[in-house]
C-alpha cells in the first residue's frame, strides 16, 4: 500500500501520525511580542497536525519587523510560548517554532529611528508594516564583517530558548524575502567578502546559522524552510537552481530534520525555471512542499516520493480539523482574509469544524 498524507512519518525522532504540516503564518496577535492563551487555543485547535511550524518568532529585538508579532529571546516569550506548547503536547500534537529575523524589510519604527541591517544597503520595493500603517521601505544597513557572528548567536540564543519553551524543534526561515534569504540572492546581497560574490559566500551565514543551532539543541530538532522562487519583498536571484541545490547540497551534510521548500510565489505561481526536485535529490534527507497543494496534490506528492510531508497554510488557518475534513472529503471554509493579520479571536479561533466545534 503506498503512502499518503494519512501515513505516519518519522521526521527526526519523532514519530508523527501523518504527513500533514501546519505551515507558518503569521498573524500578529502577540501585543508586545509576547504569545497570548488565544494563540494557545488557536495552535491546538490544530493539533491534529503531524507537525505544527508556528508563525515566524523574532530571534531578537533586531530581528522584528512587523507588529505584534511574538519573539523567541526573552524569558517573558518563554513563558508565554510554554502555555502553547503545553497545550499542544497535551492533545498529541509535535510543535516546531519558526525562527526570524526581518533584516531589511523591517522598520526604523521598531529600532528607535536605527536603520534595519541587511547584508547589503540596497532599499528593497515596497512598504513596510509599523505601528502607524504602511510606510516605504528605507534603505537599510550593511551588516559589518564583525557583526555577523553576533547574528549567528542570535539564531543559537533563540534555538536553546526555544526548548526552554517546550518546542520539539525549530524551522530557521531563510524563505520570502527575510534576512538570510537576503543573504542568499544576488539580487539583495552585493557584498565584496566572505559573505557576497560567489553562491558558496552567500550560502556561508544560512549553513553557520544551521550549523550552531544543531550544535546547540541537536540536528533532529532542526528544520530550514527556502523558497527558490518567491519574489516577495523584492527579491531575485541570477541563477536560482544553482544557487538552491548548492544550498540543499551543503544543508544535506549538516543534516537538519527536513527541508521545508516553498515551491511557488506568493500568489501561488508556479516557475518552471527551478525544478524542485533537483533541490530535493540534492537535500536526500526529509523534503517538507509547500505551495497550493490540495489533498489529491498532497496525496499524489507522498506516493510518488516527490515529498515526504506536504505543509498547509491557508486551508489550516480556516480549518482548524484540515486533516478530518481531508480523512471525510468533507468541503473546506472559506478563508476571512480581513482577519489575517492582528485583532482577537474572530477569524482566528472561531472557525467551525465539521462536529460543530
Amino acid at each position: 500500500m503506498s503512502n499518503n498524507l494519512f501515513s505516519p512519518v518519522t521526521l527526526g525522532q519523532m514519530s508523527l501520525a501523518n504527513r500533514v504540516a501546519m505551515a507558518p503564518m503569521t498573524r500578529n496577535r502577540a501585543p508586545g511580542g509576547i504569545p497570548t492563551a488565544l494563540m494557545a487555543e488557536y495552535y491546538v485547535q490544530r493539533a491534529e497536525a503531524g507537525l505544527i511550524i508556528t508563525e515566524g518568532a523574532q530571534i531578537s529585538d533586531q530581528a522584528i519587523g512587523y507588529p505584534a508579532t511574538p519573539g523567541i529571546h526573552s524569558q517573558a516569550q518563554v513563558d508565554g510560548w510554554k502555555q502553547v506548547t503545553d497545550a499542544v503536547h497535551a492533545n498529541g500534537g509535535h510543535i516546531f517554532v519558526q525562527l526570524w529575523h526581518c533584516g531589511r524589510v523591517s522598520h526604523p519604527d521598531y529600532h528607535e529611528g536605527a536603520l534595519p541591517v541587511a547584508p547589503s544597503a540596497i532599499k528593497p520595493a515596497g512598504q513596510a508594516f509599523t505601528y502607524t500603517g504602511l510606510q516605504d521601505f528605507v534603505t537599510p544597513r550593511a551588516l559589518e564583517f564583525r557583526e555577523i557572528p553576533e547574528i549567528v548567536e542570535q539564531y543559537r540564543h533563540a534555538a536553546a530558548m526555544a526548548i526552554k519553551a517546550g518546542f520539539d524543534g525549530v524551522e530557521i526561515h531563510s524563505a520570502n524575502g527575510y534576512l538570510l534569504d537576503q543573504f542568499l540572492r544576488d539580487g539583495s546581497n552585493q557584498r565584496s567578502d566572505a559573505y557576497g560574490g560567489s553562491i558558496a559566500n552567500r550560502a556561508r551565514l544560512l549553513l553557520e546559522v544551521t550549523g550552531a543551532v544543531c550544535d546547540e539543541i541537536g540536528a533532529d530538532k532542526v528544520g530550514v524552510r527556502i523558497s527558490p522562487v518567491n519574489g516577495f519583498n523584492d527579491m531575485h536571484d541570477s541563477d536560482p537552481q544553482s544557487l538552491f541545490n548548492h544550498v540543499a547540497t551543503e544543508l544535506a551534510k549538516i543534516k537538519p530534520a527536513f527541508l521545508h521548500v516553498v515551491e511557488v510565489s506568493m500568489a501561488g505561481e508556479v516557475d518552471h525555471a527551478v525544478d524542485m526536485q533537483q533541490i530535493r535529490q540534492c537535500f536526500k534527507g526529509a523534503y517538507m512542499a509547500n505551495g497550493s497543494y490540495d489533498k489529491a496534490r498532497g496525496n499524489a506528492a507522498i506516493a510518488s516520493g516527490a515529498a515526504d510531508m506536504v505543509a498547509y497554510g491557508i486551508p489550516y488557518l480556516a480549518n482548524p480539523d484540515l486533516i478530518e475534513r481531508f480523512r471525510r472529503n468533507a468541503p473546506l471554509n472559506a478563508p476571512d482574509m480581513a482577519t489575517f493579520y492582528g485583532g482577537d479571536a474572530k477569524g482566528y479561533t472561531d472557525y467551525p469544524t465539521l462536529d460543530g466545534g
